[in-house]
């Protein structure tokens, strides 16, 4: 389960192994948020499902608002809580607390020009990432990115700052934690990134793509492969009730040596639906191939996923 706001971001995953309502029970049964004023007596929390709610908006806006939105933050947070040098650059563009935020029309078509640009930038880092460090297999060409540039969740190299790094993981992800990029077997997650195919272009929702999965995926734990939207960094949305396939689920066609293939296409192949994840005509995407509690040939990578390989 995933929730966000602007101001505060909240995580929490629910491992399926004994069924679905099994898993929203335990999560229901112990989380809970209340304002700390309310400690001696919380409210119930309440809880949404959020299937079909298409039109939730989940993600920061990409247009002049985006200022606005800031703002808003600025104004509600006590002094000091960034540092310096941060709240200092969000200064030169005219939010400051306990000012308003009323750039003349010249300020105004920079800043909208200037997050117009800065989000394009963004989209682009996500499926070709200039940073050598976020190749997966660095000894052959591939398409495979990790989110984390040599899986460093500090971002940092030689006392620099890797800022395309840290930009892939809080733009599409929003947090960083440790334990999604540990190196240990059988502990944590971890995550293969494609957003281009065996021949290096965009994946085009109109087409059908072929992924082939080796047998003996090295996990403890499961895999999953999932298809987001390029646009919101969000599952795409299409008719499945399941935006990707996960080992879970018990019903995959499974090839003679135990491999199993997966396609993406607005349709499914003939024979293929169990195997099939939806896409969208007109739009790009890109998967998230995820193993948690991935083992020792996950790492030393003599098991590795296909390239996504166009079929039509």
């Amino acid at each position: 389960m995933r929730s966000r706001t602007y101001g505060v971001w909240n995580f929490m995953r629910g491992y399926v192994e004994s069924g679905v309502e099994e898993a929203v029970g335990r999560v229901k049964g112990s989380l809970k948020i209340y304002p700390l004023a309310q400690k001696d007596n919380p409210p119930p929390t309440e809880f949404t499902n959020m299937s079909g709610l298409a039109d939730y908006r989940t993600i920061p806006p990409n247009d002049f608002s985006f200022y606005e939105a800031l703002d808003s933050l600025i104004q509600a947070e006590p002094i000091g809580w960034l540092d310096p040098e941060t709240t200092g650059l969000i200064a030169s563009i005219g939010i400051v607390k306990g000012q308003a935020f009323n750039p003349d029309g010249r300020m105004r078509r920079i800043l909208t020009e200037a997050v117009a640009i800065g989000n394009a930038y963004a989209r682009a880092n996500t499926v070709f990432p200039r940073d050598p460090g976020h190749r997966v297999f660095k000894d052959t060409h591939s398409e495979w990115v990790m989110a984390f540039a040599d899986k460093d969740t500090y971002f940092l190299k030689d006392g620099a700052r890797r800022f395309d790094s840290r930009l892939w993981m809080h733009y599409n992800a929003v947090v960083v934690t440790p334990a999604m990029a540990l190196t240990r077997p059988g502990a944590g997650s971890d995550y293969f990134i494609a957003g281009l195919d065996s021949e290096s272009l965009p994946l085009d929702g109109a087409k059908t793509y072929k992924l082939h999965l080796p047998a003996d995926f090295p996990v403890k734990d499961n895999w999953s492969v999932t298809i987001y939207d390029t646009q919101t960094r969000s599952m795409l949305q299409t008719d499945q009730p399941y935006a990707g396939i996960n080992s879970l689920g018990g019903d995959l066609a499974t090839n003679a040596d135990g491999s199993i293939d997966i396609y993406f296409a607005p349709d499914p192949p003939e024979g293929m639906e169990d195997n099939w994840v939806q896409s969208i005509p007109g739009k790009s995407w890109f998967i998230i191939l995820r193993a948690y509690g991935p083992l020792e040939p996950w790492f030393d990578q003599t098991w590795r996923p296909s390239e996504l390989e166009l079929v039509e």
